[in-house]
């Protein structure tokens, strides 16, 4: 929108000089298409446009702007490997370094132990060389073995940054430090997890110590000492119900955690699982990245989950293929779709959908209310009291997004945003409606003693019980609290909400409509920051968006959702070249008999076989 004189300009320009805007940019003469970049008297043309949007770069918004519209191209001087001619001369054992850091860390780290110099060159390099085995020991034991060492940190996943950090710290050898934690297993396949425990116990042997926030079964196992909050989330949380060993939290009956770790609360194995015989979608010769020229089919009506180690080529099916193939399929434009061959039965659903865990919002205006659409009803319920009709008072003039009744000084975001130029912004509170968002007239209309900005504070729970009378908004509320939301606040500002929760409000808008039959539903790991009895309620929505006639695929490493699935695609056996491959496809049971799969191997401990 702020932009929009921009493309009134262009318009303009192009209506004068007789440019069709009907068709696109590649289709149009050479001529307009120079006209449409170069610009003209009294219009700059787009190259103009990104001219003065890189005089504003300092702008976090503008940026991210930009980098929609750039494009990268290989460099034709050094091929892409950034290195001048002169670097790129040197061998080592026959390797040029580039040739080196292309290659997954595996198979770097087999180069080094296989690596034979003169005595001369070893005298030189000793020290050097066992610093390099050493580092690239550590990052194969924190499970990132498929990366190569010329990955781009910014196409890495929180998780896998963690972990190098991690690498890094044990290479340094430092004692006596703090090292703190927040779900290190993040992305992590069982097997690679039993792995992380070790490195963290070495480091807690080097004389360190080591603070974990984890939810995972098998790193609190681990744990020397165990802090345990709780009961409840939010509103009922934030006490101390345990600190000490495994023993006495198993023993403690007050402890959520501890009943779970005991087993005398669990996730069930689902007594039927549902036929996977619907005939779903085939992807046929999926290669992308590591993807082996794969065929894979995806059951429609089910739960499918898709697991392998860390690096053998799930998200590149899902988020690189399954996805946006689906969406440039059914006629929506998408990012590039990987390569593949084809899909076919994508005509079989009505809609795709990725339920990912990227924020539903980024300003203070956006709250988990107005995304499920329940903030409509409650402004309806206030307009439709006594005083705000006597005041001439419409459901618009109770948001917080369009003027009327929002304060106009914070624009109803309850704080002023001081702009620092190089520095982070500052928000600092309204001081006209001192961060309630709305005018002092507005305020005064209640509904059961609330006003507006009151009702906004309430948590879900509560609300539940304050408007137990309206049946269409209750019925939304619920949802946020099955999926274990209750306690958030109505009004709370989505950029404090965890991707996590996000993720769970996004499943909670869904659930919340009218059923949708034959929608296909993608998440990647949803299970990441839930506890078991939140991994409990994430089933019991899966379940009723199943009963709703949609079909579910996941990524996901936790073994109580791959447990609870109809039907598993493992893929593998390893990560990186050693991956890519269909390990094995079928019921968890069948998975559970595959001896090349290690899903299947955690899968017979879980199911008991």
């Amino acid at each position: 929108p702020k932009y929009k004189k921009f493309q009134k300009k262009l318009l303009s320009y192009a209506e004068s000089h007789g440019i069709p805007t009907d068709l696109p940019y590649q289709q149009l003469p050479e001529e307009f298409r120079r006209k449409v970049w170069e610009g003209d008297r009294g219009f700059p043309g787009v190259r103009g446009f990104f001219r003065y949007l890189e005089r504003k770069k300092y702008k976090m918004h503008v940026r991210i702007f930009i980098s929609r519209y750039r494009g990268y191209a290989r460099c034709p001087d050094c091929e892409g490997e950034r290195l001048c001619q002169e670097a790129r001369d040197v061998y080592l054992g026959g390797k040029r370094i580039t040739e080196l850091t292309n290659r997954p860390i595996s198979e770097v780290r087999q180069f080094f132990d296989d690596l034979r110099l003169s005595a001369s060159d070893e005298a030189v390099a000793e020290k050097l060389l066992k610093e390099v085995r050493q580092r690239l020991e550590f990052l194969v034991k924190v499970g990132l073995d498929y990366l190569s060492l010329d990955r781009v940190t910014s196409s890495l996943s929180g998780g896998e940054m963690q972990r190098i950090q991690l690498a890094a710290s044990l290479a340094s050898s430092l004692v006596g430090t703090l090292y703190v934690l927040d779900e290190p297993s993040i992305g992590l396949h069982p097997r690679d997890e039993s792995r992380l425990i070790d490195i963290l116990k070495q480091l807690r042997d080097h004389g360190n110590s080591v603070l974990v926030v984890e939810h995972e079964k098998q790193m609190i196992e681990a744990a020397d000492y165990i802090v345990d909050l709780g009961p409840g989330a939010g509103e009922l949380g934030g006490n101390l119900i345990h600190s000490g060993d495994l023993a006495s939290l198993i023993a403690n009956p007050e402890s959520l955690t501890g009943r779970y770790l005991a087993g005398q609360l669990r996730i069930p194995v689902p007594v039927f699982r549902r036929p996977a015989n619907g005939r779903g979608l085939i992807v046929r010769g999926a290669r992308q990245h590591n993807l082996k020229n794969i065929d894979v089919r995806v059951p429609s009506g089910v739960l499918t989950c898709i697991t392998g180690v860390s690096g053998s080529g799930k998200s590149t099916l899902v988020q690189d293929i399954l996805y946006p193939g689906l969406r440039r399929l059914k006629g929506v434009a998408s990012e590039p779709v990987g390569e593949h061959d084809g899909i076919e039965g994508w005509q079989e659903f009505s809609d795709v959908l990725l339920v990912d865990q990227t924020p539903i919002g980024r300003t203070p205006r956006s709250n988990p209310i107005t995304y499920i659409k329940a903030f409509d009803d409650i402004r309806q319920i206030f307009a439709a009291t006594r005083e705000a009709k006597a005041h001439n008072l419409a459901p618009g003039h109770f948001s917080f997004n369009v003027p009327g009744g929002r304060c106009e000084n914070c624009q109803g975001s309850g704080v002023v945003t001081v702009e620092m130029q190089f520095l982070a912004d500052v928000e600092l509170l309204c001081e006209e409606c001192k961060g309630t968002r709305f005018k002092s007239k507005i305020l005064e209309i209640t509904y059961k003693g609330k006003n507006i900005a009151q009702v906004l504070d309430l948590t879900v729970h509560e609300a539940l019980e304050f408007f137990k009378a309206h049946s269409s908004l209750v019925r939304k509320l619920k949802v946020l609290q099955e999926i274990g939301l209750g306690y958030l606040r109505l009004g709370q500002p989505a950029s404090t909400l965890s991707g996590g929760e996000a993720q769970r409000i996004k499943l909670a808008s869904y659930l919340s409509k009218p059923a949708s039959p034959r929608a296909l539903f993608i998440f990647d790991e949803p299970t990441t920051g839930l506890h078991f009895d939140d991994i409990h309620k994430l089933m019991r929505a899966f379940d009723k968006l199943l009963s709703h006639g949609a079909t579910i695929v996941v990524i996901e490493h936790n073994l109580d959702v791959i447990k609870s699935a109809d039907w598993i695609i493992d893929l593998g056996p390893e990560g990186g070249q050693e991956g890519g491959y269909v390990v094995a496809q079928g019921t968890p049971e069948e998975v559970s008999r595959n001896d090349r799969s290690h899903t299947g191997q955690f899968l017979r401990q879980v199911l008991g076989r």
